[in-house]
């Protein structure tokens, strides 16, 4: 037995080391050598770095992006020595690493996504119909912030908003589902849209303000019990079926499973009429990772391939199309709400959680 084992294993080891030099001949007859980039980046952004066709347009300007995904507010305890770059979702925890790894000038940001709420189209209904949110297309619609926050605060169940009693998948405290706001983007922007909303349409800058908000936060956090470090698993979760009929994720994930030809008829995507977006911003550590963002900022192609796999480019809102039937082509009636300062938002995260 011991002696088969040996020999499969041989020929295992033979078969790779045969790929591998195809694969090194290959692309040296193409001339298409490149420097490999090391990466961290944000769990949303795994699947556009390692698209063939984002791969592809790397290789041409002689790059490979090695990526390796972390939560964007967790990036900050990582040893990034031996990184090229670090791509966290939004301004806030770029800024931190900018400042711990003495990164100077402007960090570059090459294309940004909205927070969204993906919803099941039964409980959208139920919404739209208590007044909370408002649908426009099949797969579309607003959710009332306000309305939300003050179902929150008054420990709304599914049971008590007519209509819901006829799914039986609706039960239970309403709420929406988001990532840890300690660790992960998507959670801790999800707190600064709510406690914007909370202080009146004002962002939370004060210790007065943090206290008079931050028991709202606490009970949007506590309601959920254990939550996901990065959007990427919230959002698969909730395309099988699994959880909370209510997520906050970013657009861009919803653009990039339509632009792959899924069309889900149990998905509808709310736009709070106060979000934030997330600017995902680059914070470059060497040379070839400055090249790296300026490539992403820049170059036509990525820029059309950020487009097609859910991203907004700064500065081309024409360039993001997308299936209208579920996101907006501009986000004409949506409140952008500014972000606290890192400060500020760390302390919301750190009361939020408790």
């Amino acid at each position: 037995m011991r002696r088969i084992a040996g020999i499969v294993l041989a020929v295992l080891l033979i078969g790779g080391v045969v790929v591998a030099v195809v694969a090194g001949r290959s692309n040296e007859d193409k001339g298409t050598a490149t420097k490999t980039v090391r990466a961290v980046i944000g769990s949303e952004k795994a699947e556009f770095f390692a698209a063939p066709d984002v791969v592809k347009a790397l290789a041409a300007k002689g790059y490979t992006v090695k990526a390796e995904t972390s939560g964007s507010w967790a990036m900050e305890g990582l040893d990034l020595k031996g990184y090229d770059l670090a791509l966290p979702s939004s301004q806030a925890p770029a800024a931190e690493l900018a400042a711990k790894y003495k990164v100077t000038g402007a960090l570059p940001r090459p294309f940004y996504s909205p927070l969204v709420v993906v919803a099941h189209k039964n409980a959208a209904e139920v919404l739209a119909a208590n007044g909370l949110a408002t649908l426009d297309e099949a797969h579309r619609g607003t959710l009332s912030m306000t309305a939300y926050l003050d179902a929150a605060r008054a420990d709304r169940t599914w049971q008590q908003l007519k209509g819901a009693q006829k799914y039986g998948e609706l039960t239970g405290t309403l709420y929406l589902s988001s990532t840890d706001p300690e660790t992960s983007n998507s959670g801790a922007l999800y707190l600064a849209a709510a406690s914007y909303v909370a202080n009146g349409g004002k962002v939370v800058a004060t210790d007065a303000e943090v206290d008079r908000t931050a028991p709202l936060l606490h009970k949007l956090v506590s309601v959920q019990g254990a939550q996901q470090a990065g959007s990427d698993a919230a959002f698969r979760d909730f395309v099988s079926g699994a959880g909370n009929p209510l997520v906050v994720v970013y657009e861009s994930q919803v653009a990039s499973l339509l632009a792959d030809g899924q069309k889900p008829d149990d998905l509808v995507v709310l736009y709070p009429d106060t979000t934030v977006n997330s600017d995902h911003t680059v914070v470059p550590l060497t040379e070839d990772g400055k090249a790296v963002a300026e490539l992403l900022s820049s170059d036509p192609k990525l820029r059309e391939l950020e487009a097609r796999h859910g991203f907004r480019p700064q500065g081309a809102a024409a360039e993001f199309a997308s299936d209208t039937t579920y996101l907006k082509q501009e986000l004409t009636g949506v409140r952008q709400a500014p972000v606290p300062t890192s400060k500020v938002l760390h302390e919301l995260a750190r009361r939020a959680r408790g």
